[in-house]
């Protein structure tokens, strides 16, 4: 029978377990997502914790005055656009980089394990993995003792004190802890693709190389596009905890983003009102990206969210 010409509600009726299915997670972004938004009025307000919110003096935009003309404001907005590209870009490169890898590998047993060591990491909290990338990185680490047997070096480097590596310690603890995890959704990806394609290719002489550049890759693309424009809306929300943990006084002008930010400028100093505007800045942001990031995905001819 064809549904085309069905209603709204009669296609909702057919599709009833799939809605109910839907439905917690529905309540739950309701919940947590969208009626909390009637909390940015703060951002117009001189927010004090005691007074009924309707009886706060009113301030129009002076809080967002205050932040684009705060002396860190633009460090702020740099480590924080900074440490999430190298973070999306390193992190995307070499998940679809394993996965290639392991669907290359014709040892099935070797794959697997090497597999889950690769996305172990991934169940291990920022509060373990942080220590272990610190402890890894200290004078007396396994790093510094590497370089010093190899006689790269002379003498142990510190490297969490070094502000300009900061970013690349970021984006490397990022890669070691989602690689593995990250590369589940290429694999899938590459099983999807019809194996007539590789045995054409294979009686047409065509090496592995070849194999992965003009099918498997191609096969790739649209998973790729689409997970870069959902990923480029999250720049400004990216690493809070692997950052904050990692961080330290000597880095600070190296890893303050945009919620150590409201954190030690807003809320810690209760400038309530202050860190409401940050966060309706971030937000405002992660908006125009994604938007953009899709409108040139449209504009190129390649898959997009919308």
């Amino acid at each position: 029978m064809n549904s085309s010409g069905d209603t709204f509600w009669q296609k909702l009726w057919k599709q009833k377990a799939l809605v109910l299915m839907s439905l917690p997670f529905i309540i739950y972004v309701i919940i947590f997502k969208y009626i909390p938004l009637w909390g940015w009025l703060m951002a117009f307000q001189n927010y004090w914790p005691g007074n009924s919110f309707f009886e706060q003096t009113w301030v129009g935009l002076e809080n967002f005055r205050l932040l684009l003309s705060d002396p860190v404001f633009f460090d702020v907005l740099r480590n924080t656009l900074a440490m999430s590209i190298i973070k999306l870009l390193s992190g995307m490169f070499f998940s679809i980089l394993l996965a290639l890898v392991l669907n290359e590998v014709r040892f099935a047993k070797f794959k697997k394990i090497t597999q889950t060591i690769s996305y172990l990491p991934h169940f291990i909290s920022w509060v373990v993995g942080a220590n272990l990338v610190m402890n890894a990185l200290s004078t007396n680490g396994i790093v510094n003792d590497l370089l010093l047997n190899l006689g790269i070096v002379d003498s142990p480097i510190m490297f969490m004190g070094i502000p300009k590596l900061f970013w690349w310690i970021v984006g490397a603890s990022h890669v070691w802890k989602t690689v593995g995890f990250g590369a589940i959704l290429y694999l899938a990806s590459i099983v999807s693709i019809s194996p007539s394609l590789y045995e054409a290719a294979v009686i047409d002489g065509a090496s592995r190389l070849q194999r992965i550049r003009y099918i498997t890759l191609p096969a790739l693309k649209p998973v790729i596009i689409i997970l870069l424009i959902i990923n480029v809306g999250r720049l400004m929300n990216m690493g809070f905890q692997q950052i904050y943990l990692l961080s330290n006084g000597r880095v600070i002008e190296y890893s303050r983003i945009f919620r150590i930010f409201e954190l030690d400028f807003g809320l810690k100093m209760m400038r309530y009102s202050f860190a409401t505007a940050a966060g309706i800045f971030r937000s405002l942001v992660s908006i125009v990206l994604v938007f953009s990031a899709n409108q040139i995905a449209k504009m190129m001819g390649e898959e997009r969210l919308l």
